[in-house]
C-alpha cells in the first residue's frame, strides 16, 4: 500500500450506526474518510432494534428509504413487573422497528457510495496521538489521520488499552451486565414495544421488518452465574416467572440456533473525548435499554461530531475548540437522558420497587408521561 493510500482526513474506528452515519456525512463533504470495522455486513448485533421517530428525518437525509421499507410503526408501550402486572401507555412521538442486520448493511453501502472507504474484518489494535496527527494500527497497516472518531460500541480492546475509568468499575452498581438477543416468529402486535421485568433484569420485545420480532433481554452477570452460566436455565428459572415472557418462550419459533450475546456492559459515565479522539455512540455513553433511544442518540452524536469535524478540517476551527464544542453539545443533548436512564436502571428488575412503580404509574398518569418524555429527544 502506498503512503498516500494510508493517509486520511478522518479514520472512523467502528462501523455501527454512529460510525457509518459519520462516514456518510464526512464523505459527502468531500473529505477522505476511512472506516474500519472488525466484523462483516450484514450481521446481527445485540440491540433492541427500536428507533424513535426523532431519527427519521436524519436517516432519510442519509439516503435510507424508510418510507418504502414497510417497517412496523410503534406507538404503544407495555411495561410489566416480574409477576406480569402491567402498565400501558401511548408513545406520543413513537418509533419504528428495523433490525441491525438490515440497517447497518444499508448504511455501509451508502457510506461507500458517498466516497468513504469501508474495510471490514479489520480490527484496530491501537490509536495513538503523535505529532499533531493520529496513527491507527491494524494487523496489516498503520493509517494516519488528521482526526479519529471512536465508534466501537459498548466496550473494545482500545477501551481496555486506554484503561478508561468505566473498565475498572467491575463491581459498581451500573457495571457488568449481560445482554441476549433473539429474533423470533411470534404474534406480537406490530404497534407495541414491550418491556417485561424479571428478577434483576428486563426483556424488550418489538417487531422489525419481515414480520419478525426482536426479543432482547438485559440482566446482571451475577444472575447468570446463579444459573450456572447457562442461558437456557436462566430463562426457564427466572424469565418465565413473568407470565408474558412465559407465553413468548413457550409459543415462539426461534429463528437462529443460538442467541447473540454480549457481556461486561457498563452504564457508568464515560468521556466523550479521549486523547483527542472524538467518541460516538455507546463509546461515549450508553443509555439504558429501558429508555429505548440508544440508536437515535448514536445517530444524533454522529451528526454533531461530523459538523464540528468538517469545520476543523476546513481550517475554521482549532482542534481544542472542536473537542470542547463536541463535549458541550453532547452533554447538552444527552446528559439529562442518561441520568434518567441510570436512575431507572438502578431500580428496575427489583421486584417490590418495580411493582410499586407500576402501581404509581397507573394511579398517576402524569408520572408515565414525564418518564416517557424525559427519555425522548427532538428531531435533529
Amino acid at each position: 500500500m502506498s503512503s498516500s493510500d494510508s493517509k486520511y482526513d478522518v479514520v472512523i474506528v467502528g462501523g455501527g450506526l454512529a460510525g457509518l452515519a459519520a462516514a456518510i456525512l464526512l464523505a459527502k463533504q468531500q473529505h477522505k474518510v476511512l472506516l474500519l470495522e472488525k466484523e462483516n455486513y450484514p450481521r446481527h448485533k445485540v440491540c433492541g432494534e427500536y428507533i424513535s421517530m426523532e431519527s427519521k428525518p436524519f436517516l432519510l437525509s442519509l439516503g435510507v428509504p424508510l418510507d418504502y421499507m414497510h417497517l412496523p410503526v410503534i406507538s404503544k408501550l407495555q411495561v410489566t413487573d416480574a409477576r406480569g402486572n402491567e402498565v400501558n401507555a401511548s408513545l406520543p412521538q413513537g418509533g419504528f422497528g428495523i433490525s441491525r442486520f438490515k440497517l447497518d448493511a444499508l448504511l455501509a453501502d451508502l457510506a461507500q457510495k458517498a466516497g468513504a472507504k469501508v474495510l471490514t474484518s479489520t480490527k484496530v489494535d491501537n490509536v495513538e496521538w503523535l505529532n499533531d496527527s493520529f496513527a491507527v494500527t491494524t494487523r496489516d497497516q498503520v493509517y494516519t489521520a488528521r482526526m479519529v472518531c471512536g465508534a466501537w460500541g459498548k466496550r473494545s480492546n482500545i477501551d481496555v488499552k486506554w484503561q478508561r475509568p468505566f473498565i475498572k468499575e467491575k463491581n459498581a452498581a451500573l457495571s457488568n451486565y449481560i445482554a441476549v438477543k433473539y429474533h423470533i416468529n411470534y404474534p406480537w402486535p406490530a404497534d407495541t414495544v414491550g418491556l417485561h421485568n424479571f428478577n434483576n433484569g428486563y426483556c424488550g420485545i418489538s417487531q422489525v421488518e419481515d414480520d419478525r420480532t426482536c426479543m432482547c433481554y438485559l440482566t446482571t452477570a451475577a444472575n447468570l452465574r446463579n444459573s450456572g452460566n447457562d442461558l437456557k436455565k436462566l430463562e426457564q428459572d427466572v424469565l418465565v416467572k413473568n407470565r408474558w415472557l412465559n407465553h413468548v418462550f413457550s409459543d415462539a419459533t426461534f429463528l437462529y440456533q443460538s442467541p447473540v450475546t454480549i457481556s461486561q456492559i457498563s452504564f457508568e459515565r464515560k468521556s466523550q473525548v479521549e486523547d483527542h479522539v472524538l467518541l460516538l455512540g455507546d463509546a461515549a455513553g450508553m443509555i439504558t435499554p429501558l429508555c429505548g433511544n440508544g440508536m437515535s442518540m448514536a445517530l444524533h452524536a454522529a451528526k454533531l461530531a461530523s459538523g464540528l469535524i468538517n469545520d476543523f478540517l476546513l481550517g475554521s476551527s482549532t482542534r481544542s475548540h472542536t473537542e470542547q464544542a463536541y463535549m458541550a453539545a453532547w452533554k447538552s443533548r444527552f446528559s439529562r437522558r442518561l441520568t434518567l436512564g441510570r436512575v431507572i436502571q438502578s431500580n428496575f428488575g427489583k421486584d417490590h420497587i418495580t411493582a410499586m412503580f407500576l402501581k404509581t404509574a397507573n394511579a398517576l398518569p402524569f408520572v408515565k408521561k414525564a418518564l416517557i418524555s424525559g427519555a425522548a429527544g427532538k428531531p435533529f
